[in-house]
């Protein structure tokens, strides 16, 4: 059975400022009306703001990341002429230890772009002439954060703008939220086997190389360690489906899956079903036209494994993201 209908409040956390709380230093905010409104359906939102629970302050002077890139230092933008530059890394870094406890349990994170403290990438790290380096950083909060946690999926608010990322964000999201309750918190091999089974094909559209690796490990992994194997899938597995899938990729899982209705779907009909990956490969439709031709005749003529496959309904459907890739 697939539990996407069930799945209605999964943890993601997310910058306050996102969500529209007014902590940013200007004591404003940055609301994401699609974090508020559409994602909020099926993501339950912990809010943190690394600044204010490091205690400084609302409103509080703009602070920026200096020195070198691979280790920057936190300070305020603008001091006094003859006051001398206070190193704030140690106090925000200190604050983050207690939020990064709190994300133990989350699905997903979104951040705000930019931040010294939140940014996830391309945060500008400034030379002592003033002039940012060329090289970016991630915030402080956000490095930790990728750090301790490097199978949660984490995007910038910004980034969800782009409709093939919200995409891949939410069906990761998804993925792990599964994993986490279907075989993190009830560990077997069993599970890791009906997971792994529910989730092939979409495996194959993001990554053929780890389809077929994971393919391997299971089946020579029934008497390792459980522990070990488990965290060794999932590390694979979550790499795997973080880059989104290619058109030309999606195609060729489609035409895997038409082989399952090559006895009970004449050959007009497969034809005509082709025809729509092929404009789907060009360009000429997006994403839920062929699934939805694709899933009307596997609903009707599918096996019970085939209609098991998350790669149908990663997310729920009424969320519209393959209406937009």
């Amino acid at each position: 059975m697939n539990p996407i209908s069930e799945t209605t409040e999964i943890p993601v956390g997310i910058s306050a400022c996102v969500m529209g709380e007014e902590v940013r230093f200007n004591g404003g905010h940055s609301q994401s009306r699609l974090c508020r409104n559409q994602l909020a359906s099926h993501f339950k939102y912990q809010t943190f703001c690394p600044e204010v629970a490091a205690g400084f302050g609302i409103p509080r002077p703009t602070m920026r990341l200096i020195g070198d890139p691979a280790k920057p230092t936190l300070i305020f933008s603008k001091t006094a002429d003859d006051a001398p530059v206070k190193d704030l890394t140690e106090q925000l870094t200190a604050a983050c230890q207690p939020m990064l406890q709190r994300c133990h349990d989350l699905d997903g994170f979104i951040l705000k772009k930019d931040s010294p403290s939140c940014g996830m990438e391309r945060v500008k790290v400034y030379q002592a002439s003033g002039h940012p380096h060329t090289d970016r950083s991630a915030g402080l909060f956000a490095r930790a954060l990728m750090d301790q946690y490097p199978n949660l999926p984490i995007e910038e608010d910004g980034r969800l703008n782009d409709a093939q990322l919200r995409e891949n964000f939410v069906m990761r999201v998804f993925a792990h939220h599964h994993f986490r309750k279907e075989v993190l918190e009830q560990p077997s091999f069993h599970h890791l086997l009906q997971f792994h089974s529910s989730y092939k094909y979409l495996l194959m559209a993001h990554d053929q190389v780890a389809y077929r690796e994971l393919g391997k490990m299971l089946a020579v992994a029934h008497n390792e360690p459980l522990a070990p194997l488990i965290s060794r899938y999932f590390d694979q597995f979550m790499t795997a489906i973080n880059k989104p899938a290619s058109r030309g990729s999606h195609c060729n899982v489609m035409q895997h899956i038409m082989g399952y209705l090559k006895q009970s779907v004449d050959s007009t009909a497969r034809q005509a079903i082709l025809t729509v990956f092929e404009q789907y490969r060009l360009g000429e439709v997006n994403l839920i036209t062929p699934m939805t031709l694709l899933s009307h005749y596997i609903n009707q003529n599918g096996s019970d494994y085939i209609r098991a496959q998350r790669y149908l309904e990663p997310y729920p459907a009424h969320l519209g993201l393959r209406n937009q890739v």
